[in-house]
């Protein structure tokens, strides 16, 4: 069943360092703003950290010989972290009231989302079931979009930030 996913998990797992590569680089070239402000300081971990579970999820999907329960328990760990990681950091930058600039109960909605679907797709591969693919390749798709977009909005906030 995985050999049907590779190119999938190579692709995306490509895409997901690149990502995570360009967004260090535009954080390392403005950091005074960033460490400053806890919004934006939470956005840059949650976007490093969302691209590298994916990019670590794509790598744990193209080990060989490895039966769907492992693959589904390395997920469930990775994904259950990535979650974590996540709603902290959108909590402490809404507490903290720097910058308001993307943090609304949508976007917080529909990333923990995401990240849930990742759970279910991991719970679905311990289970046997390979539907657990598809839910986790949608929801990474999915969050993708959040990532990118949470990049951008971090860069907006940068700027706009009158500090």
């Amino acid at each position: 069943m995985l050999d049907q996913w590779s190119n999938f998990f190579v692709m995306v797992g490509s895409g997901a360092a690149a990502l995570a590569g360009l967004i260090f680089v535009a954080i390392s070239i403005n950091p005074e703003s960033i460490v400053r402000n806890s919004t934006h300081k939470n956005r840059a971990i949650n976007m490093l950290s969302g691209f590298s579970a994916i990019f670590m999820a794509c790598g744990f999907a193209l080990f060989g010989n490895q039966y769907l329960i492992a693959l589904g328990l390395e997920w469930l760990f990775l994904w259950l972290v990535a979650t974590i990681i996540f709603i902290r950091g959108y909590m402490v930058a809404i507490r903290a009231g720097m910058s308001s600039i993307g943090l609304n109960v949508p976007r917080l909605a529909g990333g923990t989302m995401c990240y849930l679907a990742e759970v279910v797709g991991a719970i679905f591969l311990i289970f046997g079931y390979s539907a657990g693919f598809q839910i986790a390749a949608i929801a990474t798709i999915i969050l993708f979009a959040f990532l990118i977009s949470g990049a951008w909005l971090l860069i907006i906030g940068i700027y706009e930030d009158p500090t």
